[in-house]
């Protein structure tokens, strides 16, 4: 049976990984917690040969094929959550690696939870306004009320439906869309079925919560966001390439909508450059959607287990 020898524990940002879950337990010569992220495909590699388990926190880091074939002492790929776009784990089965994932909290809540957050924060101007204070000022902006304002949900699954919900607790008319998008559902869910367009043009918030594919890369472009109330926002706690950044930047600073949620983003972490640093009447978030107490929890134990599980001759949860 395989013993895991040296562990590697990615993306550790807050440096709090080592104090989820009983690492000592894998009896391993090292575990190694990194907590800056690798970079590009020859810094993973580089940082990574050594080791033969490596746990990976969600999409943070890709390990597309030609990055598996050049870690040649890799046995073991773990990632926290049920799947992994950005491992190709074809790949990784053809080179004899296991890929194992982990469960997770409610699928949505903390996602939820987060949508909520950056609506709020963009409507009553939060950021703005907590800056304003620290720096002496007094009361300069005007919120604007969600009570009976259209929410346009892009997305009606396991996340929409609850985001949905909370909007209706609001007061909100809800909307939703999606291409497969089944009427009776959306009316059982209280929620009126349009089609994208009147969806865009009607909705004083738009938020997103589809899968990121080939058929939702790009949805929303120069065209669609067009389409948005001047004064409309947009949300987005799904995926960064789903919505075309640069239109976005180019309809903030243009004003053609009025300001953007953002806790995904098309390169993660956000460069250094990326204008949408600087596009106003935004709210920025480090994809915080999944980062919370209870997920860490499940994500961290459970990576153990799956480790302890392989060592002992018997891969869980194996994707």
């Amino acid at each position: 049976m395989p013993q895991p020898r040296r562990v590697a524990v990615l993306d550790d940002y807050q440096q709090v990984a080592s104090t989820y879950a009983d690492w000592d337990a894998l009896d391993a010569e090292e575990v190694t917690f990194f907590a800056e992220h690798l970079g590009d495909a020859d810094g993973v590699v580089a940082a990574l040969e050594p080791y033969d388990v490596v746990v990976a926190m969600r999409e943070r880091t890709a390990f597309p094929a030609d990055v598996l074939a050049r870690l040649g002492n890799l046995q073991l790929l773990v990632t926290t959550g049920p799947a992994n776009v950005a491992i190709d784990v074809e790949a990784a089965r053809a080179r004899g690696v296991t890929v194992s994932g982990t469960g997770g909290v409610s699928p949505s809540t903390p996602t939820v939870e987060m949508t909520w957050a950056l609506i709020h924060a963009l409507a009553r101007h939060v950021p703005a306004e907590d800056r304003a204070v620290r720096e002496g000022r007094w009361q300069h902006t005007v919120g604007r009320d969600l009570s009976g304002r259209r929410l346009g949900v892009i997305g009606l699954g396991g996340l929409g439906r609850p985001v949905a919900t909370v909007g209706l607790a609001f007061g909100m008319d809800v909307v939703a869309w999606s291409q497969h998008l089944d009427p009776d559902d959306a009316r059982a869910a209280g929620v009126g079925a349009v089609s994208k367009d009147e969806l865009l043009e009607t909705s004083d918030v738009v938020t997103i919560h589809l899968k990121l594919s080939e058929r939702t890369t790009g949805l929303l472009g120069r065209d669609e966001l067009a389409r948005m109330k001047p004064d409309a926002l947009l949300v987005n706690t799904s995926r960064g390439p789903i919505v075309d950044e640069d239109a976005l930047v180019e309809a903030l600073h243009a004003g053609t909508i009025g300001g953007a949620g953002l806790d995904v983003f098309g390169a993660e972490p956000l460069p250094a450059d990326s204008p949408l640093r600087t596009a106003p009447r935004t709210v920025l978030t480090p994809h915080l959607g999944y980062v919370t107490e209870g997920t860490y929890d499940v994500f961290y134990r459970e990576a153990v287990e799956d480790i302890r599980a392989w060592a002992d001759g018997a891969p869980i949860r194996e994707l």
